[in-house]
């Protein structure tokens, strides 16, 4: 009986293990297919497909549900520092690559600051892989920017500007606030890269 448990929970282990690498694999398949499509004099970059962003996308609103029926287990201890999601659409088309790819980065080094300080807070493994599938998620569309030669920058903590960001109190808001900056600003940007532009023209 013992054993049965075992192997049925390492079977299930073995599932969710094997659902989250779905969309990594997906997004994979979807780069070989953008290199290797036949008839086309020039070919769009894999990563300017922004159903890449759409499984981002989809992790973090999993994450945010899990987050969604943990209450006390997702408690915040202290306020977390994230960036604001809105975006005045007059105001960033005035700024340049750079100035809009900094204030990406800037968002996304608050968010990986906060999901990870949340991570050291939580002891639900189950949660503990939405964090970790998030933080990496993170990481990936840093290597996504970095294909599209959008420069790498790295904010300090003094040399973010407080006006642009805000607190957030709960697991769940941290995660309302990563899928809505994905949704908005990450998009925006990658969107709008030099190079997508001149793939699609």
């Amino acid at each position: 009986m013992g054993n049965r448990r075992g192997n049925e929970r390492s079977v299930r282990d073995y599932a969710d293990s094997d659902m989250e690498m779905m969309p990594r694999l997906f997004a994979l398949l979807l780069i070989v297919l953008e290199w290797t499509r036949p008839g086309l004099p020039s070919p769009l970059r894999p990563i300017c497909d922004l159903r890449v962003l759409d499984h981002f996308i989809k992790e973090a609103r999993d994450a945010e549900a899990a987050m969604r029926v943990c209450k006390d287990e997702c408690s915040v201890g202290v306020s977390l520092r994230v960036p604001l999601t809105r975006v005045d659409f007059g105001v960033w088309e005035k700024k340049n690559m750079e100035e809009q790819a900094r204030e990406v980065q800037t968002g996304l080094w608050l968010l990986n600051k906060a999901i990870s300080s949340l991570r050291t807070s939580i002891s639900n493994s189950a949660l503990h892989s939405h964090l970790d599938a998030s933080i990496r998620n993170i990481a990936s569309i840093g290597q996504v920017l970095r294909s599209l030669s959008i420069q790498d920058y790295v904010p300090t903590p003094g040399g973010i500007d407080i006006q642009e960001t805000w607190r957030v109190s709960s697991a769940l808001e941290l995660f309302q606030v990563h899928i809505n900056f994905l949704r908005g600003k990450v998009r925006l940007l990658l969107a709008n890269a030099p190079v997508c532009q001149q793939d699609v023209s």
